[in-house]
């Protein structure tokens, strides 16, 4: 019979992990591990990169877990290291003018319902690519992982008030952008 194991809470995970608990560092990287490739592929809108960026957070966290001081959550913490992550891989694609044949891969749909959602997709995802990046990164928390402006203001290392203003900032640009008829 298999032993089951009791849910633990990532700050147990981080204090067994700094205490030399292997496992407790496994269990905590496999926990989040989906969230962190799920930030970076939505942010990099590459699968490729996403796995990259998510394997260089996970090498990271090895290093700097000692940093985590619990005055967030742990998938606050992660999803800043994350991001930052996506921050450089993105600076490192455009200094090698990649950046705009990263974003053009579209497959042919099987039926009409399918292919007018690949397209607003599509077009969200260029239009999102158009915002500047602090907008776009509040977008990413807010709306994609559905963190609260607390927690998306810890993550980005800005305050609340800043996060609602750049959340409106990038509402009406989307808007403007529909209106224009770019969609």
């Amino acid at each position: 019979m298999q032993r089951m194991l009791k849910p633990v809470d990532d700050c147990e995970l981080v204090s067994a992990a700094l205490g030399g608990d292997r496992e407790a560092f496994r269990r905590l990287v496999e926990r989040h591990y989906d969230m962190i490739h799920r930030v970076a592929w939505r942010y990099l809108g590459s699968a490729a990169d996403a796995e990259d960026v998510a394997q260089d957070v996970c090498v990271t966290l090895a290093t700097r877990l000692a940093e985590f001081g619990g005055r967030s959550r742990f998938s606050t913490w992660v999803t800043s290291i994350a991001i930052n992550r996506c921050r450089d891989s993105l600076r490192r694609r455009k200094s090698s003018q990649e950046l705009s044949a990263q974003y053009v891969v579209r497959r042919e749909l099987e039926d009409a319902d399918h292919a007018d959602d690949e397209r607003r997709t599509g077009w969200l995802h260029e239009a999102l690519q158009r915002l500047e990046p602090s907008l776009r990164e509040t977008v990413l928390l807010i709306v994609a992982e559905d963190m609260s402006h607390a927690e998306a203001a810890l993550a980005l290392g800005c305050a609340e008030g800043t996060v609602s203003w750049r959340l409106h900032m990038a509402k009406k640009e989307l808007r403007a952008l529909m209106e224009a008829g770019d969609e």
